[in-house]
């Protein structure tokens, strides 16, 4: 068995289009971002999705209530899924804090460790919307075999992304910026565990079906992710 989540940015704002550090500001959809939040959901909308969830900042629950619509499902929120708080850096551009902090924003972008002044890191990102993302993983019976869709922020998608795949500090950087509703898939499946000195117990007691292992409440909660696809767009 299979559980598919896919992990969607929200569309343009005008601090997007101005490069202006949103962070956990409240930020609104600007126009070009409400028509880039409808035509992604009519082709997310052909994707068995049977959950949405979003942050709470209204950019990505606008964003996932376009696709909601379609699909006749309800939108619910988590502060969890909010995007990186910047601290000093909310509500300034790149060129004032490039003038401000010179060097800082290269430093974050390639470590996840640190954080801006009075903000959160990547990790700490990771660690919060991870957590979200395992309730769910025990809480969804009706995952298997359909997909769950969360609408969050280009800094949150990155850092979830690389702590589901289990990578290291140092790889973190290894993806490109997320555009405006693109999004990023990943399928998890029951984890192998092999070398056991009997056999049946290298799916660490998992059935088996003729479409695979099964998620039972004695793996759920340690499975392996894997990454179907990244900045996936309507465009791409």
């Amino acid at each position: 068995m299979t559980r598919r989540l896919i992990l969607l940015r929200h569309g343009q704002t005008d601090y997007n289009a101005t490069s202006r550090m949103q962070g956990q500001l409240d930020t609104g959809l600007s126009e070009l971002g409400r028509r880039q939040a409808e035509e992604s959901a009519k082709v997310l909308a052909n994707q068995n999705i049977t959950h949405v969830f979003s942050s709470d900042l209204s950019r990505a629950r606008d964003t996932a209530q376009a696709v909601a619509r379609l699909i006749d499902a309800e939108v619910v929120t988590d502060p969890r899924l909010r995007e990186t708080h910047l601290g000093e850096w909310q509500s300034k551009t790149h060129r004032e804090i490039d003038t401000t902090f010179p060097g800082a924003r290269a430093l974050w972008r390639h470590d996840p460790q640190w954080s801006p002044p009075g903000g959160e890191s990547r990790v700490e990102v990771a660690r919060r919307a991870r957590q979200f993302v395992d309730e769910q993983m025990i809480g969804l019976e009706d995952w298997d075999n359909s997909t769950v869709l969360i609408v969050a922020h280009g800094g949150t998608i990155n850092a979830l992304t690389s702590n589901l795949l289990a990578l290291s500090f140092d790889q973190y950087p290894m993806f490109s910026g997320l555009g405006n509703t693109s999004w990023a898939q990943l399928t998890a499946r029951p984890r192998y565990y092999p070398g056991s000195e009997n056999p049946e117990d290298d799916l660490k007691n998992t059935a088996v079906t003729m479409a695979g292992p099964m998620f039972n409440p004695s793996n759920v909660d340690d499975a392996q992710w894997y990454l179907d696809g990244w900045n996936i767009s309507v465009t791409s």
